[in-house]
């Protein structure tokens, strides 16, 4: 395996499928199938999950913004339990972990327990971003892929890589293989937000961007196939 230790982001639209909000049932088990092959391959993987709701689209309906940060990431707990009882009816072993207490249904975050879980064989799914309002999950699934010191970050997505322009709107759109952080911000490039991008960058941990959709993917990149854009 090219990887050792991964960490998963999936986004709270693919977990909705082909629904128009929700997590949909058939995407789930997909993505339970796919993650299973990594698990039994002796990778170690945790997983840090989008959210349903979005504080920003709160700000916009007139509610504060600190509050709708804090609902959305309430929401990604719930996307987080939703994925652990998938994975576990799979026969994953897994540990939730939360950065905001909620003992009644994960563990508080302790990046020395995770490290722990991991090492043991457990996949370990992150929810409630970094706990704190103003930063995206993307900022926590960097955040947290860093703590744990992995060697990638995994963000898996619907469309099949990074592209010059967006695909579905513009047909001469092309696909990067790999692309530097520099051109990335040259370019003015959308893969995560700039304080997730930034703490990536800083600390020289790549990330790929592929179709999470597409079955067998997962395994491959982590296997080292080019796959998805590389950014390094």
């Amino acid at each position: 395996m090219k990887y050792k230790r991964v960490l998963l982001k999936l986004s709270g639209e693919a977990l909705m499928g082909d629904q128009n909000f929700g997590i949909d049932p058939l995407r789930l088990e997909q993505y339970t199938n796919e993650i299973k092959k990594v698990t039994e391959s002796g990778v170690e993987l945790a997983i840090g999950g989008g959210n349903i709701f979005r504080g920003i689209q709160a700000e916009q309906s007139g509610m504060d913004r600190v509050q709708g940060d804090y609902m959305g990431m309430l929401a990604t707990v719930i996307n987080a339990m939703a994925l652990q009882s998938a994975l576990e009816g799979a026969d994953i072993y897994t540990r939730l972990m939360s950065g905001i207490k909620i003992d009644q249904v994960c563990e508080q975050f302790i990046r020395r327990r995770a490290i722990r879980h991991l090492e043991k064989g457990r996949l370990v799914i992150f929810g409630a971003g970094t706990g704190n309002p103003y930063f995206t999950t993307d900022s926590a699934a960097s955040l947290r892929a860093i703590e744990i010191e992995a060697d990638v970050v995994l963000k898996g997505t619907r469309v099949d890589g990074i592209y010059s322009a967006d695909p579905e709107k513009d047909p001469n759109a092309t696909r990067f293989t790999d692309i530097s952080y520099n051109d990335v911000m040259q370019k003015g490039l959308n893969v995560m937000d700039m304080t997730a991008f930034t703490l990536c960058q800083e600390n020289q941990l790549p990330i790929i961007v592929f179709d999470m959709n597409k079955p067998g993917n997962l395994l491959k990149i982590i296997e080292g196939e080019n796959i998805g854009t590389l950014v390094h």
